[in-house]
């Protein structure tokens, strides 16, 4: 008896997931949060559903607030927050984030930042995007540029999403 492929593996895995958007921010608004509605866009465009949609100061507090209240939340399996991942004194969101984790995926951060790095150089080991598990949900947390959003949901959240989300119910 064979091992299944990841491309069955894939083929087993839910179609559409519940998805929670959370855009990190001291500046934008919601009418200004021109990355928060490309990740719903993205989203939608694969089928998958918006649950919910946060935009909160970049604020650990506020962050983890928003995360626990989405891990409670049954319509959802994955969040997604953006923003806040960089090194400056009020990117706060890597250790709002990092605190809360159960697991840690670590490659999606070492993939991001090489997929970042031939686009841009040497500035991409700055961000510290990073991926996880908590209470069954799926955590990503990616930095808030428009470019840095298409990149991470179209490389690499979009083609995995279904599968993750089937794993986490294993």
């Amino acid at each position: 008896m064979s091992t299944p492929s990841h491309h069955e593996h894939k083929d087993h895995a839910p179609s559409s997931i519940g998805c929670i958007v959370i855009t990190c921010s001291d500046t934008r608004t919601p009418e200004t949060d021109t990355s928060g509605r490309l990740i719903q866009k993205l989203l939608e465009g694969q089928g998958h559903t918006v649950a919910a949609y946060y935009l909160v100061k970049d604020e650990p507090s506020q962050i983890q607030f928003r995360i626990a209240q989405g891990t409670a939340n049954a319509d959802a399996q994955v969040i997604i927050i953006n923003g806040g991942t960089g090194i400056s004194r009020r990117d706060s969101t890597f250790e709002a984030v990092d605190g809360m984790l159960e697991k840690r995926l670590d490659g999606f951060g070492e993939i991001f930042r090489f997929l970042t790095y031939q686009e841009i150089g040497s500035p991409a080991f700055m961000t510290r995007a990073t991926a996880g598990i908590l209470n069954g949900h799926m955590i990503f947390s990616i930095p808030g540029s428009e470019n840095a959003v298409r990149l991470a949901m179209e490389k690499l959240i979009l083609p995995e999403l279904g599968h993750l989300a089937g794993e986490l119910t294993k």
